[in-house]
């Protein structure tokens, strides 16, 4: 299938849950030639009015994304994306392909080093319902979570194989990783990577963002059992997301 040039360029930014991906995409939207719409996969994104999408065909839904997207009156959009977690392509197993697939698409693949700090996130996420949280909230943090071992077993090797799917399935020079950690660190040099590798032209952030972290605690004061769990996964290849500190 071929596609005018003239048609914003599709990127794509992947991830596991709670790695940030609200916040790269909330800096990178500030580009006036840029446009990332949410979750593309997520009933509930505002981003996307229209449920209705989710009935669509893989392919219909990716020309909806990329071809077909929201129109946004403020911008002169050159490069258009969507933001999927891993979680989202178990609903729809076929999906993947279809997107590895899509011309000319590039990937923002987000890895959060520590993924027992992910997994904690979004445990306490779901259990808490509040997903994301804005600069002028100063409600309490989110309560402590217990884990199982296979919970994080699963979740850990769930990681692994996701991560390994995305640098498998595409090429070197269409993938481009930004660390969770360095985003936080040195948000504005980081997303100048971003717009690097898009072809976008460079652009100074205003420093405006509203999103903030939820949860600022170390592992040990928000995962109840974590000793428990430090223990178990000591000899293993997870017990560095046991190292407090290096998270």
């Amino acid at each position: 299938m071929t596609y005018s040039t003239l048609l914003p360029q599709p990127f794509a930014i992947l991830a596991m849950p709670r790695t940030g991906t609200h916040y790269l995409e909330e800096l990178v939207n500030e580009h006036p030639n840029v446009l990332s719409n949410g979750e593309l996969l997520n009933s509930y994104d505002t981003n996307w009015p229209d449920k209705e999408r989710l009935l669509l065909s893989d392919g219909e839904l990716l020309e909806r994304a990329f071809l077909r997207c929201p129109p946004q009156s403020d911008k002169k959009v050159t490069h258009v994306g969507c933001k999927i977690n891993q979680p989202q392509f178990h609903e729809r197993p076929s999906f993947f392909a279809e997107l590895a697939a899509w011309p000319g698409l590039k990937v923002v693949l987000v890895i959060r080093k520590n993924t027992l700090e992910s997994l904690r996130s979004f445990v306490q996420a779901r259990q808490t319902r509040q997903w994301l949280k804005i600069k002028s909230d100063n409600s309490a943090p989110p309560p402590p979570v217990m884990l199982s071992f296979a919970t994080c077993e699963a979740y850990f090797k769930a990681a692994d194989d996701f991560h390994a799917r995305v640098v498998s399935a595409f090429d070197s020079s269409r993938i481009h990783l930004i660390e969770y950690e360095r985003l936080l660190r040195d948000p504005h040099a980081c997303v100048a990577t971003v717009f690097d590798f898009l072809g976008a032209t460079a652009l100074q952030l205003s420093g405006r963002g509203v999103l903030r972290r939820q949860e600022t605690r170390p592992l040990d004061q928000t995962v109840r059992n974590f000793h428990e769990l430090r223990v178990h996964f000591a000899h293993g290849p997870y017990a560095r997301f046991f190292e407090l500190g290096n998270s």
